[in-house]
């Protein structure tokens, strides 16, 4: 097969890549490298993934370009076999700073890219994100008990199912524009017949994550941890989010391409089984090394859900897939990987 992962110099798009390259398969890495930019800030190498995957994959073609150009999007989309199209402005909080950048970004790129799927017949997966619900999340019921918050309505004892509404509700400009990427996708398999699945992600953690205090908040607490960084924590620390290892995604990414499924939606997380609280985590990682952390507390943030754990069951029938990492492996896998590279953090 040849696949295409645009954001593939990225944390999500680095490990699809080489689990296709792993397997032979020739892959295309599309990305114009601008993720440090966007944020507004960095830690570790912004080149990591990008030189990982030069220096270890001959069967790996890099291709430095941007999903909003058109043009380039129809001339990389060609001669393909599947498309992951993990490419995005990542944070809640570069969208309310720059909504215009993250509109073109994750809406306009995404139909750029869906476009040149149809245009050369390719499947194409998107990586959305939970943040299409908005704050109709936070009309479920929640109770708080030691540490954490759960969802005290029974009827989501599994999670939030793909059916919750998203309309009438905040959402910010990121939930906003993914939102509407997600719904184009939906209907360009509808309109056109074009194979794909949105895989609305939770929170995704793993080695070669440069998490900051914005995005990927798995593997900021735990650089922030090992290089004695200070951390900020908005609002009490007891929410609470499901969790899903890297490797477990990209699992469900190659089900869904081998599969004989025309298109899908599907919440993609750890579930119930595989939740943290942030209070939780810290916990674990003073545990996991023996490392004290400076903390302090500030108010909430804008739209920040006190609880969110994806209902996965749907994903687990259609795919045949469960998470197979869980949280401590996890942490711990992520853990070694970023004092391996510590000093790349310092």
């Amino acid at each position: 097969m040849k696949i295409l992962v645009t954001g593939g110099a990225g944390f999500v798009g680095s490990h699809a890549a080489e689990y296709y390259a792993k397997k032979k398969n020739e892959v295309v890495v599309f990305d114009n490298l601008s993720r440090a930019k966007n944020l507004g800030k960095s830690v570790g190498d912004p080149l990591y993934n990008w030189n990982y995957l030069k220096n270890n994959y001959d069967n790996v073609e890099l291709v430095e370009g941007d999903i909003r150009d058109f043009e380039e999007a129809k001339k990389v989309s060609k001669g393909l076999d599947a498309i992951i199209h993990t490419a995005a402005q990542v944070a809640v909080t570069t969208s309310l700073r720059d909504p215009r950048t993250d509109f073109e970004i994750n809406a306009l790129g995404t139909f750029n890219i869906l476009e040149a799927a149809r245009l050369n017949d390719v499947p194409l997966i998107f990586c959305s994100t939970n943040k299409v619900y908005g704050e109709n999340i936070d009309k479920i019921l929640v109770k708080e008990e030691g540490k954490r918050y759960f969802f005290a309505d029974e009827k989501y004892r599994n999670g939030v199912p793909e059916t919750f509404p998203v309309d009438l509700c905040g959402h910010s400009p990121y939930g906003c524009s993914k939102l509407g990427a997600d719904l184009y996708v939906q209907d360009y398999a509808r309109t056109y017949g074009l194979k794909t699945a949105v895989f609305r992600m939770s929170c995704i953690y793993g080695d070669r994550q440069f998490g900051v205090e914005d995005q990927g908040w798995v593997a900021w607490f735990v650089i922030a941890t090992l290089t004695s960084r200070p951390i900020t924590i908005y609002g009490n620390g007891k929410q609470v989010r499901d969790i899903l290892y890297v490797n477990d995604l990209v699992s469900a990414f190659n089900a869904f391409i081998n599969s004989k499924l025309k298109h899908e939606v599907f919440n993609i997380g750890g579930g119930p089984k595989n939740t943290l609280s942030l209070l939780e985590l810290i916990d674990l990682l003073k545990e996991l090394t023996g490392r004290s952390l400076e903390i302090s507390f500030t108010d909430w943030r804008p739209v920040d859900q006190k609880v969110y754990i994806s209902d996965m069951s749907r994903a687990e029938k259609l795919l045949n897939w469960t998470p197979l990492v869980g949280p401590r492996e996890g942490i711990s896998k992520l853990t070694k990987w970023v004092t391996e590279n510590e000093r790349m953090f310092k």
